[in-house]
């Protein structure tokens, strides 16, 4: 009877320890797997790029999906961005009429701006300082929300004068630099690159001779494509703050 009663409490012991013992295994399992899916559910977050812009933005005269804003979100989802790119252009807006609507264009769920303005400023011979005065006031708001911005210019002609081209150039690459963006020269480096310049009117240009073709598109995508990418994966790594 004793050697029964010993017997069974015994295995009870046993089997008690032992569940005892698979708790802080269990635990420390349960810490590993966690620790190792936080990473990905932070890689898999899905920035929002806001394209505020013109018509270059907006893809006037091109089909749906052709234009600046679906070509860049797919070269850049192409190379493994998790990435939605909203199209805030508006075709005919100035620095002006971009900075009035800024407000209502931006929501809380933007991680990051592309400022594509000043075209039109340049084709309307508008006075550089106010394109200045504009993009100040755009970038300073963006700023003072804490978001990234990449800063693309179109280069002024030579229509209205070296000093007026001079000024209007100018007031890009140093707002770039006061309110640290990300600064993109020329929107139309791609297509000026090329070597012949007929060719490029013909295929690359819609009839207007100022808004890119599909293939004109894409070769700007190409060329822009990379620093874009670059900001976002600074963000995306934690690199970049929304401070910065």
């Amino acid at each position: 009877m004793s050697s029964h009663a010993y017997g069974a409490k015994r295995a009870v012991h046993k089997r008690t320890t032992q569940f005892n013992l698979s708790r802080p295994i269990c635990g420390l399992i349960l810490a590993l797997v966690v620790g190792w899916l936080q990473p990905t559910a932070l890689q898999a977050k899905t920035l929002k790029l806001l394209a505020l812009g013109d018509s270059l933005t907006a893809g006037y005269g091109l089909a749906q999906g052709e234009g600046f804003v679906p070509q860049l979100q797919a070269w850049l989802v192409a190379r493994s961005a998790e990435i939605e790119v909203i199209n805030a252009g508006v075709s005919g807006d100035t620095t002006a009429s971009g900075q009035a609507r800024l407000g209502w264009s931006l929501t809380d769920d933007i991680d990051a701006v592309l400022v594509n303005l000043g075209g039109n400023d340049m084709l309307r011979g508008l006075p550089p300082e106010e394109t200045r005065k504009n993009l100040e006031a755009i970038l300073s708001e963006l700023a003072s929300r804490g978001l990234p911005t990449i800063l693309i210019r179109v280069p002024a002609s030579l229509n209205f004068g070296p000093d007026h081209k001079a000024s209007y150039d100018m007031a890009f690459p140093e707002l770039a630099a006061r309110f640290h963006s990300q600064f993109i020269p020329n929107f139309f480096a791609a297509l000026e690159e090329q070597p012949n310049r007929q060719e490029v009117l013909q295929t690359l240009f819609q009839r207007d001779g100022i808004h890119p073709t599909a293939q004109g598109v894409a070769m700007i995508v190409e060329k822009i494509g990379p620093e874009v990418l670059s900001v976002l994966q600074r963000l995306q790594q934690g690199e970049l703050s929304r401070t910065d």
